[in-house]
């Protein structure tokens, strides 16, 4: 009795149940009906395998061809909201509306204190 459990398992199991089968025709007629369902099923199994290839294979190719879109999407969209920057100028706040956050000027770093410099480190703490 087999323990297979993947599908190629199976389906491998079950060609060579068939095999076997058509090579004892006499001794085993009582279980014709058994055996053409069993033949039914793996013909079905199989095409369906295939099938499930084919659909593979598309999807990756439909997947690369998705990636090449949101790319030259992405350098598009980008490329107009410099056009749009350039429009309404990189200030205002028109650029909102096209998801581009106007300039607003830097941050001011704060000046280190005059009268309290930071006191020079040891080089070797250790010693």
């Amino acid at each position: 009795m087999s323990q297979e459990t993947t599908q190629a398992g199976l389906l491998g199991d079950w060609q060579k149940l068939l095999k076997s089968f058509a090579e004892n025709p006499d001794d085993l007629s009582h279980l014709e009906g058994s055996r053409a369902k069993l033949e039914g099923l793996f013909n079905r199994a199989v095409a369906i395998n295939h099938q499930q290839v084919a659909m593979a294979a598309s999807k990756q190719a439909a997947s690369k061809e998705l990636q090449a879109i949101f790319a030259e999407g992405r350098r598009l969209a980008t490329s107009l909201r410099r056009m749009i920057q350039d429009r309404y100028g990189i200030v205002s706040e028109k650029v909102t509306e096209f998801g581009v956050k106007p300039f607003r000027g830097r941050n001011q770093k704060a000046k280190p204190d005059a009268e309290n410099p930071e006191e020079p480190k040891p080089a070797n703490p250790a010693s």
